[in-house]
């Protein structure tokens, strides 16, 4: 009797039900499909977030037909019951602690191993063991993850001689202009089920108690693997070759820039990383693409998200309760509630705005502009991470947790990254145009016009001095704190601002 296979609604594309001997699921199983209610009633998401991730999971519903069970149901584990009874299903390894913790209390429930990634948790481990004792840093990873996997390498070397361009990728966005000369990215179209689910999130809203931040509509990120695909094929064929010199830049009429938008069909299981990177590979290899652009997008899927999934289960549960800087700030209400017309500050105003009507922004913005805040402002960094979690159409435990709690907030000390991710208005300064009418000025500390990154800056690095001044990475920057003639004016002045909107 062939098993039936439970899939969550981050494992919607075809390789989660593809058998693979004894790893796999039986060869055409039955699916079960879940959709809990209770995962909205714990947490407050964005509202197009809970959109995307019901679309996809009714559109992988109606793909699939008379082959699945699709139950709603108040939680898992009445849907489970509901669905198979006392039945034996599979699922593959689920992507947070907490569902995992789930499917292994539930009986005769088998877990697969995890898919979805270049790198098995094996392969890692082994990977690890190997260092002997050396830091996992995420360069070393990437070099590795490019030599097994034979990525954009010319006989045993890396394409173009080195195995990172980001010398070629740091440009800021060109002089006098609000949005890149690209094509635009593809764009899904709606269709019944999405005002199908429309509905439903209204009538949780009016009816059940059910509460979302932020705005809803028109979709924009795909819900199918067919969307998905036309989705990586726009962005590899028309996108591609303009994305590495820009991709650290941001413009305030361009927020989109050339990067993919294709993270979210990644972490719904709609795309494998191993398709995205080979047809970027490809391009590259036919001259359609420059290396350094091919090499920027390769860094960012077969790089930093496989080093992100490795990292969640590496570090174990405990560790997105690291708080080495002791921050214990409560996040304010105008950052909840994504109230970007409270703000004053032109960059941070802008970001949230993007946040609240699209749930995305690319990853400077995410790291250099709110992150930053949130650090200066000694905010709690596991709620800064769950903000994250919510506010993100591909925000998921395993991406939010390493991301915030190591890299973003510091708050492991330095197990992931080498140093903290924070800086002035000049940096922002000179890789956008968000400062252009903005009623502060970068290059101020103190007075009506400072700067709060400026400020913020200084009084983060006087804050954390003793810590920060051991790192080599950060000590000519807190040695910089000695030539401020004006430091005891910024530490009053960022006392006081401290519980104000900036």
């Amino acid at each position: 009797m062939t098993t039936p296979h439970w899939i969550f609604g981050d494992q919607l594309g075809p390789h989660f039900l593809t058998p693979a001997g004894k790893d796999g699921p039986d060869r055409g199983a039955p699916v079960v499909m879940i959709e809990a209610r209770s995962v909205f009633r714990r947490r407050r998401y964005h509202r197009a977030k809970a959109h995307l991730v019901l679309s996809a999971m009714r559109h992988r519903a109606a793909e699939l037909g008379g082959r699945v069970t699709y139950v709603r149901a108040e939680t898992y584990r009445e849907g489970l019951r509901r669905a198979v009874g006392g039945t034996s299903v599979t699922v593959c390894h689920p992507t947070s602690h907490a569902a995992l913790r789930l499917v292994r209390s539930l009986p005769r429930v088998q877990v697969l191993p995890a898919r979805g990634f270049l790198v098995s948790g094996e392969e890692f481990a082994g990977w690890a063991e190997g260092r002997g004792g050396r830091r996992l840093l995420q360069e070393d990873f990437y070099r590795w993850v490019r030599q097994e996997h034979d990525l954009l390498m010319e006989g045993g070397h890396p394409a173009g001689g080195r195995f990172n361009h980001d010398h070629a990728n740091r440009e800021p966005p060109p002089s006098g202009t609000r949005e890149l000369d690209v094509p635009s990215p593809y764009v899904p179209r709606e269709d019944d089920i999405d005002a199908g689910v429309r509905d439903d999130l209204d009538r949780w809203e009016r009816e059940d108690g059910v509460r979302f931040v932020g705005r809803d509509g028109p979709r924009r990120f795909p819900a199918t693997r067919r969307e998905a695909l036309s989705a990586l094929r726009r962005f590899v064929d028309r996108r591609l070759a303009s994305f590495g010199p820009y991709e650290d830049a941001m413009l305030t009429g361009d927020p989109v820039m050339s990067h993919s938008l294709l993270s979210s069909s990644l972490n719904l299981g709609l795309l494998h990383p191993a398709e995205c990177v080979e047809r970027a590979e490809r391009a590259w290899r036919k001259g359609a693409v420059p290396v350094n652009s091919a090499e920027g997008f390769v860094r960012q899927v077969a790089g930093w998200r496989e080093y992100v999934w490795q990292l969640y289960w590496h570090f174990g549960e405990d560790y997105r309760h690291g708080n080495a800087l002791g921050h214990t700030e409560e996040l304010p209400e105008y950052f909840t509630e994504l109230d970007a017309d409270a703000v004053t500050a032109n960059c941070l105003a802008t970001v949230l705005a993007q946040v609240r009507d699209t749930g995305w922004t690319h990853h400077i913005p995410r790291l250099m502009v709110l992150g930053s805040h949130a650090l200066q402002r000694a905010w709690d960094p596991a709620a800064v991470t769950d903000w994250f979690h919510r506010c993100f159409v591909d925000g998921y435990d395993w991406v939010m947790v390493p991301n915030v709690v190591g890299m973003s907030q510091y708050a492991d000390g330095g197990r992931m990254t080498t140093k903290p991710y924070t800086s002035g208005g000049a940096y922002i300064h000179r890789m956008s145009d968000l400062c252009d009418g903005c009623a502060y000025r970068p290059t101020d500390r103190t007075g009506p016009h400072a700067c709060p990154y400026a400020a913020g800056y200084w009084a983060f690095l006087h804050r954390h001095r003793r810590l920060l001044s051991g790192n080599a990475r950060m000590r000519r920057a807190v040695q910089g704190l000695d030539r401020l003639r004006d430091l005891d004016e910024v530490l009053r002045q960022e006392l006081r601002r401290a519980s104000e909107v900036p």
